[in-house]
């Protein structure tokens, strides 16, 4: 996280953080889309896919099997990658209990 110091927060506010990090960028978001509408394991197919180069690719999938979100494994010379269903549901869970600690905004605030 930078200079912030993580120990300061909880592991539950760090664990959030990394999350969102991880999908805080469109090139990202469009990896997981292509994984999810793949529904199995994607292996060397997503610079057709996705207009990026190749290390660039492989630099937001590291980012993205950091954070749990994906998982990969060495078939031959390529890695295949799908989603990490533990970590997914991780992230669902984590994030709706974050999204509903308010249950409904007010108009009148602020």
């Amino acid at each position: 996280m930078g200079l912030t110091k993580t120990e300061n927060f909880t592991v539950k506010q760090n664990q959030i953080a990394g999350m969102a990090k991880a999908l805080a960028h469109p090139a990202r978001i469009a990896i997981l889309q292509e994984i999810i509408k793949a529904k199995s394991c994607i292996c060397g197919d997503l610079v057709s896919r996705i207009n990026l180069a190749q290390p660039t690719i492989s630099q937001h999938l590291r980012e993205l099997k950091n954070a749990g979100l994906i998982k990969g494994d060495i078939e031959g010379t390529s890695v295949c990658y799908c989603i990490d269903e533990h970590h997914w549901k991780l992230l669902r869970d984590t994030l709706n209990t974050f999204l509903n600690q308010v249950p409904e905004i007010k108009d009148n605030c602020c």
